[in-house]
């Protein structure tokens, strides 16, 4: 259906949650109005994973493009806001650093700054990173104010801390009435047409069956249309991120809403803590190599803030992706095309990647073989790169439990390897045009987690020492102004019209 010239007229999303009406709302937004039929099919007697509550700020320009107000999308989700993320531990036990949405300092000569910061630490005469950017001092200080038109603070961004099941079911309200036509049903078969091995169908367990042109599959680890029928291969990651396991469970708050989500390490994984307007997000991430699922359970609940709300969850996964994502008619988004764990909240980001490159390469006359391979690049390079990255926080450690001896100990790819000595060499950073971790995040893991540059850039020699540090004190000074001068995070959301309104989303 759909190739060889034939238009696309009918689009079947198989699975709700939050990948399925991302793109569900998104294509009766951007395709609607051309003619195309989009049809949902969910049981609500299959749950979702529901896991992933934190947001990079790239949420905020596809809630844009769905003509979401942001305050309204706070209250209707209990979100908080989010200006980085808490990294404990990682390094050495007692280290602390964030992974900010802003930048670190400010032009102060011709080379980055980071060079400058260097050259001024490797003499001793440098603050802590985390000291030149505003995102950072004003999250530990649980501050926050939304940039301003013209401001002329130090850039910086932000994301959410939202509930995942009420965002989701908040877009199944504004996609349905986009003309959005949900079906309830537990699937029980997929018809494949029998010359070119595409879906045609899938069949209800009432005998409905629901035809389309191009299906998405938002089924979740399942996979039941990219995996279970077409079959297309699972490149197998765990040889670099081996972590299999997870418990997740919310809690009731101890009293902190810092703006930031926090990844603490732990003696064979890390825990994440998720603080929303009505209750904490927890879990605990792990190797079953290392850790049965008896001591992880002990070790995440031993570190909730306050009382549990229900029994840990338990989760198994395989990180890694399809090595197609678009296999014949079907589009592959969310878990059923791949897994990279929560560590930097790339689950939501991903759907929206997933979501975005199938809307530029939507189908006009039909689907063609480099609709797909270019979906594919585009993807493999999203998956690869940040790979790459969460690799990293594991491979920078100076803990000494085995896991973490073991993952230092591992081989890594080449590219990351290679990013790691370039920037230990001089502090050479990687930039580019595609891919979602840019320089700053390299700068905030690499540093975070005691990777120091050796060198720098040579221009930074001609600014007399007692130049830069004093222009390093005048940045650092007026970055702690301008955070103490912002409001307190819960003031900001009981002024500005985000306090929590709904009922808590139901598991």
């Amino acid at each position: 259906m759909g190739e060889g010239g034939e238009p696309i007229r009918k689009v079947v999303i198989v699975g709700g949650g939050t990948a399925g009406w991302m793109t569900a709302a998104a294509l009766a937004r951007m395709l609607g109005r051309s003619g195309l039929s989009i049809t949902l099919v969910e049981s609500a007697a299959i749950g979702t994973v529901g896991v992933g509550e934190a947001t990079l700020p790239q949420i905020r320009s596809f809630n844009r493009l769905l003509g979401i107000d942001e305050r309204e999308m706070m209250a209707r989700t209990a979100a908080t806001i989010k200006l980085g993320i808490e990294f404990r531990d990682w390094g050495r036990a007692g280290d602390r650093y964030v992974h900010p949405f802003g930048t670190y300092g400010e032009a102060i000569g011709p080379a980055d700054f980071i060079h400058y910061w260097a050259r001024a630490n490797g003499s001793g005469e440098a603050a802590p990173i985390g000291e030149y950017s505003l995102p950072i001092v004003a999250a530990w200080q649980e501050r926050f104010e939304p940039p301003r038109e013209g401001d002329e603070r130090q850039p910086y961004d932000y994301a959410f801390q939202f509930d995942a099941g009420l965002y989701a079911a908040w877009l199944a309200e504004l996609a349905q009435a986009a003309g959005v036509v949900r079906r309830e049903g537990r699937i029980v078969d997929v018809r494949r047409d029998g010359t070119s091995g595409d879906i045609a169908a899938v069949v209800l367990e009432s005998g409905e069956e629901i035809a389309g042109d191009l299906f998405v599959d938002c089924s979740g680890f399942r996979a039941l249309l990219i995996g279970e029928t077409l079959d297309a291969p699972f490149e197998d990651w765990s040889r670099w991120l081996p972590c299999n396991r997870a418990f997740a469970v919310p809690c009731a708050n101890g009293g902190e809403h810092g703006p930031y989500t926090r990844a603490t390490a732990r003696g064979a994984g890390w825990q994440w803590r998720i603080p929303l307007q009505h209750r904490v997000g927890n879990g605990l991430v792990y190797c079953d190599a290392f850790w049965d699922d008896h001591a992880a359970r002990d070790v995440l609940m031993a570190n909730l803030e306050g009382e549990a709300r229900g029994e840990p969850r338990k989760l198994r996964f395989t990180t890694g992706r399809r090595q197609s994502l678009w296999r014949g008619n079907c589009v592959a988004i969310g878990l059923s095309g791949g897994f990279l764990e929560p560590l930097e909240s790339t689950s939501i980001d991903l759907i929206q990647s997933g979501i975005l490159n199938l809307i530029d390469l939507f189908p006009g006359a039909g689907i063609e073989d480099s609709d797909r391979r270019e979906y594919d690049r585009l993807m493999a390079l999203e998956f690869e790169r940040i790979r790459d990255f969460l690799v990293l926080h594991y491979v920078a450690n100076q803990r000494e439990e085995e896991f973490w001896r073991a993952m230092r100990a591992m081989p890594i790819p080449d590219s990351l390897a290679e990013k790691i000595e370039d920037f230990r060499a001089r502090a050479i950073l990687p930039d580019y045009a595609h891919g979602l971790f840019q320089p700053v995040s390299w700068i905030a893991v690499l540093l975070g987690q005691n990777i120091l540059p050796q060198g720098w850039d040579p221009r930074v020699e001609a600014m007399d020492g007692d130049e830069l540090g004093e222009g390093l004190a005048q940045i650092r000074s007026r970055i702690a102004r301008e955070a103490a001068a912002m409001p307190d995070h819960r003031d900001f959301l009981r002024a500005s019209g985000a306090s929590f309104v709904g009922q808590e989303a139901r598991a």
